[in-house]
């Protein structure tokens, strides 16, 4: 038998209906009436969907359409870098009044699939998303979905926190960067195309993590129902409220070795190594010797043979985390240094 790929896929809609999707959209199978208990629940399904999805926001642009959030009265929205990638204007449809609004792209975030849009001349009474504590979300917990999948508007699909912590990587694309992503929501709430840059809310009401990811088998090419992904809220507010504050973000988070770097083959076109182009002056890869020329093979232990593989572990470190570089010298030297990982710098 033969073994299954598992892999993600960005949720972005573009085109005509696909994936079959509109057969999630509306209230899942969790809410019953059978019973009061039943009721209660339904009741309280109700009351999250009428009082978040004003909050929710369907993005266009010529290339694609996605979902977003409403983060203050002046018109800035958060949602996935992959929905705005290709663009820098966009057309934002309220879901309350269902008009279209001009909007801009105010900076994004690639390495965390995050970016802030505004819009050019905001209406009077928006209404922000109220952030969930995502280190309290709990496994079981149960969650609704909202965007707009597949084109149609304010749909909802509710699931339960399958797990939290995952780390996924995301597919490089036409427009975007391979990005792998830590510490990320797994939900069992259907996230279809064009959910993406949505709402993953609590019952209280609030957005605990932004739909980013579905599952899909690589064997088969088709989605994993009930296996999709979710930036958690506490992330996603960190780098948008940087983003709106400063223009752009200031504090990624995220570990580097402050080094420009190709992926070098062999004579069989078999990766082998990162080869350093650059060092930053009096970053971490230059304060422990590392000089252009060198050919990174490991770090932390961890065999290191392309830039993908190189970024996608720095992905799971941490800035200050000290780690041991392997590296093969221009003369064919193998050394092994401990190196101090920075902070990666967002342009």
């Amino acid at each position: 038998m033969r073994t299954r790929v598992l892999g993600v896929v960005a949720v972005l809609g573009i085109g005509a209906l696909a994936l079959g999707g509109c057969t999630s959209s509306g209230s899942g199978s969790a809410s019953s009436t059978s019973s009061p208990g039943g009721a209660s629940l339904q009741t309280n399904y109700e009351d999250v969907i009428a009082s978040v999805m004003p909050s929710v926001v369907e993005i266009t642009s010529p290339s694609s359409l996605g979902t977003g959030e409403i983060l203050d009265t002046q018109g800035d929205i958060v949602t996935n870098n992959h929905v705005v990638a290709g663009s820098d204007t966009y057309t934002v449809t309220l879901s309350t009044s269902g008009e279209g609004f001009a909007a801009t792209l105010v900076s994004r975030f690639p390495q965390g699939d995050l970016a802030v849009i505004k819009l050019t001349n905001p209406p009077s009474g928006l209404k922000p998303v109220t952030w969930a504590d995502s280190s309290k979300a709990a496994v079981g917990q149960i969650v609704l979905a909202m965007g707009n999948p597949i084109g149609l508007s304010s749909s909802s699909t509710d699931g339960i926190i399958s797990a939290t912590g995952r780390t996924v990587t995301e597919p490089k694309s036409e427009n975007t960067p391979a990005a792998t992503l830590t510490d990320m929501i797994q939900t069992s709430a259907e996230i279809n195309s064009g959910n993406s840059g949505g709402a993953l809310v609590d019952l209280n009401g609030h957005v605990v993590g932004i739909p980013t990811l579905t599952a899909v088998d690589q064997n088969l090419g088709g989605a994993h129902p009930g296996i999709g992904f979710a930036i958690p809220s506490n992330e996603a507010k960190r780098i948008a409220d940087q983003i709106v504050t400063h223009g752009k973000v200031v504090d990624s988070g995220l570990a580097s070795l402050g080094i420009t770097g190709r992926t070098v083959i062999d004579s069989n076109a078999n990766p082998v190594g990162v080869g350093v182009v650059e060092v930053t002056s009096g970053g971490p890869a230059a304060n422990a010797g590392i000089v252009p020329g060198d050919l990174i093979t490991s770090v932390d232990k961890v065999q290191i043979t392309s830039m993908e593989a190189l970024s996608a572990l720095l992905a799971t470190l941490s800035p200050g985390q000290k780690v041991p570089v392997g590296f093969t010298e221009a003369n064919g030297t193998k050394s092994t240094v401990e190196v101090t990982l920075g902070t990666l710098q967002v342009s």
